[in-house]
Parts: structure tokens; sequence; C-alpha cells
């Protein structure tokens, strides 16, 4: 699933909404795709949206969305990170009417120069690359998470024979954990 936000804020996001939709209706996005459009005066027509949801269920959709596309606003994107995933944030732009400055996009360059896993995306023509490394990225992120817990079950054994060894105690073997 793709979660699209772009807050609150009372300019349009047009730019970022009419892109997703197109995607859709060119079935280059085959995902089920839910988007917070905002104050955006263009209207999807090819997927499910709303302009504005509670907290609650933004959180329920970063939760099972395995992509998550969102302005540059930083509250925003760093809860994505907290979950461990990686946002793709397209922030908004004064030139195209979205915002009164590109603060969204220099805040993002910042955070991502300091070493954060974001994908910034000032051009929508490049969205849907951002979207597949999004997806990679999720997957990468499980199977080290797998990885990790595999070689830490590994050195608990290891330590646990040497304590044992060196104690004389009973050995406990970290599956059985």
């Amino acid at each position: 699933m793709i979660f699209v936000t772009v807050g609150t804020h009372e300019q349009q996001f047009n730019r970022l909404i009419k892109e997703i939709d197109g995607l859709i209706r060119d079935e280059k996005i085959t995902d089920t795709v839910f988007m917070q459009i905002g104050y955006s005066t263009y209207k999807p027509e090819y997927v499910q949206w709303a302009n504005v949801i509670s907290y609650e269920e933004m959180r329920k959709y970063e939760e099972v969305s395995d992509v998550i596309i969102t302005h540059g606003g930083p509250a925003t994107f760093m809860s994505v990170l907290s979950k461990g995933k990686t946002p793709i944030v397209v922030p908004r732009l004064k030139k195209f009417g979205e915002h009164i400055n590109d603060h969204q996009l220099d805040f993002a360059q910042k955070v991502k120069a300091r070493g954060y896993d974001i994908l910034i995306v000032e051009n929508v023509n490049t969205l849907l690359e951002a979207i597949d490394l999004a997806k990679y990225s999720v997957k990468t992120m499980i199977s080290n998470t797998n990885h990790f817990n595999r070689d830490f079950k590994e050195v608990i054994n290891d330590l646990a024979k040497e304590y044992k060894n060196e104690k004389g105690r009973n050995y406990v073997d970290a599956k059985d954990l």
C-alpha cells in the first residue's frame, strides 16, 4: 500500500496529487493508494482520498503502508522514519504556489545530509523511481533485521557457552528465549 499525505497547510499541492493520480490512471502504480490531499484544488479521479484525516487515521496508514509519500513537513517525515520506513519527501516549493518559500526543501536536504534515510523528490516526474527505491529499502531493512537477529542469537549462544565452560553452569540456548 502507498500512503500520500500533504499535511494541512492552506496552500494547494496539486503538482503531487496530479502526478500520483496520473500514475494510477496509466497503471504505472498498481498498489492500493490512499491520499490525504489537504487544500489541493485538484480532486483525484483514480484513487481514494480525503482532504483531512485524523491523527489516528494517519498513524494507521503509516503503519500499514509499504511506501509513504509526504510533503516536507519535518514532523510528518520524521514520524515515518521513527517507524523504520524510508519516506519519500516531496517538498512544497514556492515557484508552484505551494508555500511561501522553499524552507521544506532546505530542511529536507539538511536532514538527508546528516545521514537520515529519506528520498527527496523535487521533480515529480521522478516519483515512480523513488517509489521503487522506497519499496527496495523496506525489503532490505526487513532482511537486515532478520540477519541482525540471527547473528545476535549466535553471539549470545557463544557467550553463554564460554560462561558455562568458565563457571561450570548450565547452558541456555538463545533459541529457547
